[in-house]
């Protein structure tokens, strides 16, 4: 079994899970604060619902997958790698958007979670439904990206997953470490070392994600003569050649081959691959350039801005802190 799948799930899980886990924490705190600790079942149910759902909509989405699979069996090497492919375009614009908007965000989670919490409890009849509310779409919103991530290795079958549990597993023994216990953990720099390790995480799937459009559009132009021009590109005299990306950069097979550690453990993390053409490094290239600076620029406006306020005697706001 290639347990090597189950890191990228690992990671992401576990940076999502500890967000939530802020999340969860702080109303927790802020409920034991206002004298209102009888909502606290309510974040529970929250919690266990929004896991439940999550993990509802991965069915769902093997389902829809395994369907679309079956209804022409011809093409069935044709619409699993597709398939694969727009849950990676997917799950890449869903994880890139957390990763910049959420930086930004990071600073003003404990104010925005207040203030939620704060206009859930003035309204006494419905403060339950109020925080439940608050913690299911804190958890749903981190699951979703988890399941698309795992969609789109489904072929991987339950490896992926079992990364994903022991991911909200550690994730969930942190948030006690925080809350229950008191445990100081520098969150900022547990969320920058996971956010970078992400943008390589991502930019693998990058390359992933091309690598089954050039997959499925090999097999459509073998599977229909009427096709066979969509294959721009096809060195005839080559055995290893690609469809539609174009020549290729670097054949590593002999150096890092992808199927042996450690190639194995660098494909599942970082998208590696011991056979890259010139559509996917320009789109590794790229992504790196544009998310990858955007993201780092959040980080670094982020130190500034703490900076200024440190300069005018004010705390930069810390999340895990009541």
């Amino acid at each position: 079994m290639n347990f090597s799948t189950a890191l990228p799930t690992f990671v992401i899980t576990l940076r999502e899970g500890v967000e939530a886990a802020l999340v969860v924490g702080i109303v927790l705190a802020l409920l034991k604060k206002a004298k209102q600790s009888r909502l606290n079942p309510w974040v529970y149910a929250g919690v266990g619902v929004g896991i439940a759902l999550s993990a509802l909509i991965g069915v769902l989405f093997s389902w829809v997958i395994q369907v679309l699979g079956t209804i022409n069996p011809q093409y069935t090497s044709v619409v699993e790698p597709l398939m694969e492919a727009v849950f990676s375009v997917l799950a890449i614009i869903m994880l890139s958007w957390m990763l910049i908007w959420m930086t930004k965000q990071a600073r003003f989670m404990k104010a925005q979670v207040e203030g939620a919490v704060t206009e859930a409890l003035k309204d006494n009849n419905n403060a339950g439904w109020g925080v439940f509310s608050l913690i299911l779409i804190a958890v749903v919103r981190e699951g979703f990206e988890t399941v698309l991530f795992i969609a789109a290795n489904f072929q991987q079958g339950l490896i992926p997953a079992l990364g994903a549990i022991g991911g909200i597993a550690l994730a969930a023994a942190i948030g006690v470490l925080l809350f229950k216990w008191g445990v100081k953990i520098n969150i900022r720099q547990f969320f920058q070392v996971m956010g970078v390790l992400l943008v390589l995480i991502v930019g693998g799937l990058v390359i992933s994600a091309l690598h089954n459009f050039d997959e499925a559009a090999a097999n459509y132009a073998l599977s229909n003569r009427a096709s066979e021009s969509l294959c721009f590109y096809y060195e005839r005299f080559t055995k290893i050649h690609s469809c539609i990306l174009g020549p290729m950069v670097w054949n590593t097979a002999n150096i890092l081959p992808e199927e042996k550690f450690p190639g194995i453990l660098l494909k599942a993390l970082f998208g590696y691959r011991e056979h890259l053409y010139v559509v996917q490094a320009v789109g590794y290239v790229v992504f790196l350039l544009t998310v990858g600076g955007l993201y780092f620029r959040s980080i670094m406006g982020g130190y500034a801005q703490d900076s200024k306020n440190i300069s005018a005697g004010q705390k930069p706001i810390s999340p895990a802190k009541e």
